[in-house]
């Protein structure tokens, strides 16, 4: 029996074959993309755990200072609502600047993936290339 060679192959065979291999590309595309974008979701998911983090640390830091630095101010001479605005503006300060920082990080994440977008243009390019 004699061994069929790749110029032995008819046109139907090479389409045939054609379409398997671009049937393979685009489901490892798409595997590309699915693990791109769970590993981009999940760093995500870290960054807002530290913003949320950041804002329960600035609200339970603000219970207990306000309590016990009124309490002082009061003490040296300073009437207790004043030391109160005061302890409550330098904290609300504070907890906006760790909201801000957590944003800036949640903002860093880009999701595009970018990878995926670069074999995809490479693939157009190829199949561009095997048209006569």
């Amino acid at each position: 029996m004699p061994q069929i060679t790749r110029e032995d192959r008819s046109i139907g065979e090479l389409f045939s074959q054609l379409t398997h291999d671009l049937g393979v590309l685009v489901r490892q595309e798409a595997e590309l993309a699915k693990t791109e974008m769970t590993s981009k979701v999940s760093r995500m998911g870290g960054h807002a755990a530290s913003l949320a983090t950041g804002g329960i640390v600035a609200f339970v830091g603000a219970q207990a200072l306000v309590a016990a630095v009124i309490l002082v101010l009061a003490e040296i001479g300073i009437a207790a609502w004043l030391a109160a605005l005061i302890v409550g503006a330098l904290l609300a300060i504070l907890g906006f600047m760790m909201i801000q920082k957590g944003r800036a990080r949640l903002k860093e994440v880009n999701l595009k993936p970018k990878r995926t977008i670069e074999t995809l243009k490479d693939d157009v390019q190829w199949a561009k290339e095997l048209r006569p």
